[in-house]
């Protein structure tokens, strides 16, 4: 039996306004569409709308998501004197503004938009047993470094941003304590997979939304990305993950459109009391509404929904850090105390037992 969604009128003006910030501070970034997130289809049109034939189509496409092109000066395969007709067409990559390598090879990257916004994004290789991590890391460092093993990697991750800033200000983020500007436009996402994987010199396999911002809060833009990710880039759904604190009416709304994609729900506490400290925009949107509400998405999707995995990716906050280690066995008590029973949490998919058991308390789920 579906439980009931309560959620007050506040509630649903809450989250209305939030909409309609990110959608007043929205902007294009260029006078002209970007070609980036175009499908074969429609750049096949745009190259024969320029008066070529139809498989430069093709060419652009190929140049665009495979060979990572920044702008049509670049593509060779093209006649020069079209490429200087059409050069002020964007194709819309950003620029590189800063880049950080972290001695496990991990590299974080600020990224300058076209209309002078910065916005972070991160590549987080995964070694293979054995892989060369160390030697890997400096020859990210520095390109002259040749690795003996350059397929060391299992696989490589991008965490990506989809808001300039974030209108969500959770007391423990930086990105929120800094405001909100405006919403990532679909080729602005996507430019972050395209960085990375131009750096790197390897396909990403794995994407997260768990950078700036949030992503229900830019539905329509990031489900645009995730499309053209997964059928201009090549990424599966499955590889992917859009992270969300919760937004009422949100999460039902991402159900309907029946993705592949992983979601992934901070809770950030076990209880009411200690959420909203954490997350002003929790005093809206009780644990019990959101559990309701997750519930109605794994019964819509057949997807399943994973919770923070908090043995594992915990933040130590001052004052509760004693009680960090302690969140994920209250997690389950209070979905049992939301009336949300032990059997739902297996069918749910929440991936508690595992994170029990590095605690000890296995005894609390049966399987």
């Amino acid at each position: 039996m579906m439980l009931p969604v309560q959620m007050s009128s506040a509630v649903d003006e809450n989250s209305q306004n939030l909409s309609e910030q990110t959608a007043k501070n929205e902007v294009s970034a260029t006078s002209s569409t970007p070609l980036l997130g175009k499908s074969l289809a429609e750049l096949t049109d745009w190259v024969q709308q320029q008066g070529q034939p139809a498989y430069r189509g093709r060419q652009l496409y190929q140049w665009i998501y495979q060979k990572c092109a920044r702008a049509i000066a670049d593509i060779t395969v093209f006649p020069k004197q079209w490429r200087d007709t059409v050069a002020d067409f964007p194709i819309g990559r950003s620029t590189l503004h800063y880049r950080s390598v972290a001695p496990d090879g991990t590299v974080k990257y600020l990224l300058r938009l076209a209309d002078g916004q910065i916005i972070e994004t991160v590549g987080i290789p995964t070694f293979k047993r054995g892989g060369e991590r160390e030697n890997y890391s400096s020859s990210i460092q520095n390109p002259c470094i040749k690795i003996q093993n350059p397929k060391s990697t299992d696989r490589l991750t991008v965490c990506v941003s989809s808001q300039v800033g974030c209108p969500m200000a959770c007391d423990f983020c930086a990105t929120g304590k800094g405001g909100f500007t405006r919403n990532l436009l679909p080729h602005e996402i996507i430019d972050q997979v395209l960085t990375v994987q131009e750096d790197f010199g390897e396909r990403v396999s794995h994407i997260v939304f768990m950078g700036m911002g949030e992503p229900l809060l830019n539905t329509d833009n990031v489900l645009a990305a995730i499309k053209s990710l997964n059928q201009d880039v090549g990424i599966g759904q499955r590889s992917i993950t859009l992270s969300t604190v919760g937004i009422p009416g949100h999460i039902r709304r991402l159900a309907e459109h029946k993705l592949q994609v992983t979601l992934a729900v901070s809770l950030h506490a076990s209880n009411q009391a200690l959420r909203e400290k954490l997350i002003p925009s929790a005093k809206h949107y009780s644990l019990e509404s959101l559990i309701a509400e997750c519930r109605e998405y794994v019964q819509i999707t057949g997807r399943r929904l994973k919770t923070a995995r908090h043995c594992r990716q915990r933040a130590l906050l001052a004052g509760i850090g004693s009680r960090c280690c302690l969140w994920t066995t209250a997690i389950a008590y209070s979905l049992k105390n939301c009336k949300f029973q032990i059997a739902d949490c297996r069918s749910f998919k929440f991936e508690i037992c595992k994170s029990l058991h590095c605690l000890g308390n296995r005894g609390l789920i049966s399987r």
